[in-house]
This record gives C-alpha cells, sequence and structure tokens, in this order.
C-alpha cells in the first residue's frame, strides 16, 4: 500500500480493492471495479458525487473514512487504519464462510445489525444484503428486479411494514423466517447444518 503513487494506481490493483471493499461490507460489489474506483474517490462535499448517490449508504461511508478525495493516500497509510482494515477483512472474511455451513448466516447478522437503520423501503432495494434478507424471507422472485422500481417498492411494502424493524424482537422472527427460507433454497444437496435461533446469535 504505502509504494503506491496514487489513489488511482492503489485502487487498480484487484487485490487492494476486494480487501477494502469486504472490510467494508461492499464484498457483493467487487465485480464492478470501474464503479467501486469511482465511488471510493467521490467529493462527499459535492451532492452529485457517486457515493452520495448510490443508494447504498456504505458507499459513502466508506468514502469519508478514507477520504481519497481530498487526502490521497495519507488515511489509508496511518498504522491504525491499516490495522481496522485488516480485522474488518478478516472478520467479513469470517461471517461468509459461516455460509458454508449455515445458508444465510452471514447475511442474517449483518441485517440484524442493520435493521433498525431502515428508514425506506428504497433502502432495502439498493442494499445487497437487505434486498436478499426482506426479498427471501418475504418469498419475493428474484425476477422482481426485472420489474420497474415502483413495482418493487410494492412488493415489499405490501408485504412488511417497515417500521417494524426498529423492534429487536420482530427482527429475530423475521431472520428466522428469512434462515429458513435459505436453508430451503440451499437444500438442493443434503446439509447436516442446522438454523441457528437468533437468540443464539447476540
Amino acid at each position: 500500500v504505502q509504494s503506491a503513487t496514487s489513489v488511482k494506481q492503489l485502487l487498480s490493483n484487484p487485490v487492494v480493492l476486494q480487501v477494502l471493499l469486504t472490510a467494508n461490507g461492499l464484498a457483493p460489489q467487487i465485480p464492478y471495479t470501474a464503479l467501486a474506483q469511482k465511488a471510493l474517490q467521490s467529493d462527499l462535499t459535492n451532492p452529485k458525487s457517486l457515493a452520495n448517490t448510490l443508494t447504498d449508504p456504505n458507499w459513502k461511508t466508506t468514502a469519508a473514512l478514507y477520504n481519497f478525495a481530498s487526502q490521497g493516500l495519507a488515511v489509508i497509510q496511518q498504522p491504525k487504519v491499516l490495522s481496522a482494515l485488516a480485522n474488518g477483512y478478516a472478520e467479513n472474511t469470517w461471517l461468509k464462510s459461516l455460509d458454508a455451513t449455515t445458508p444465510g448466516l452471514s447475511y442474517a447478522l449483518a441485517f440484524r445489525k442493520s435493521a433498525s437503520t431502515i428508514t425506506s423501503v428504497d433502502q432495502i432495494l439498493g442494499d445487497p444484503v437487505m434486498r436478499n434478507v426482506v426479498t427471501t424471507a418475504l418469498g419475493i422472485p428474484l425476477q422482481i428486479a426485472f420489474q420497474t422500481l415502483e413495482a418493487q417498492e410494492k412488493a415489499v411494502s405490501t408485504r412488511v411494514d417497515i417500521t417494524k424493524f426498529k423492534d429487536p424482537k420482530f427482527v429475530d422472527t423475521f431472520l428466522q423466517r428469512y434462515m429458513i427460507a435459505a436453508a430451503a433454497a440451499a437444500a438442493k444437496t443434503p446439509s447436516t447444518s442446522s438454523t441457528p435461533s437468533m437468540v443464539s446469535l447476540a
């Protein structure tokens, strides 16, 4: 990292970009290299910059954390930031590995952590984790993504009151429903894994 001469060079390294995105909960966006590079270099003082306009709030949070637009490589070269980056990558990689034995567990844990921040259906649809959890739990088919945004919003809003995600008990019940649906979807091959109680994950 310290040998990089520019932010552009840093973010052009696929390994570095993968670590940055994974560590900050943006692993599903790894295939979208150009978008990621532009979003992470967003000038957040400009309301029209990419990170400010994307529906997934993680882009804005991550862009603000490293502040490449105004500080260049200064932040990413700090030992404490590098340490946090390594720890975040390790944690998110570990969470993802949980899916090998219990399908959907990593998304369930991530959703549980952020559920209380949900304020709109669009926020759910714009976040890969929230979208997966909510549509899976509600039995909304993947093909809904090909319909209009209005149709997608209606499919979610008519099936769940999003204000209830402020209630931890409701979230746990909802996630149990998601875990069962995720396990059923992964049951094409026999599995001995069990669906854990969300209480046990506290």
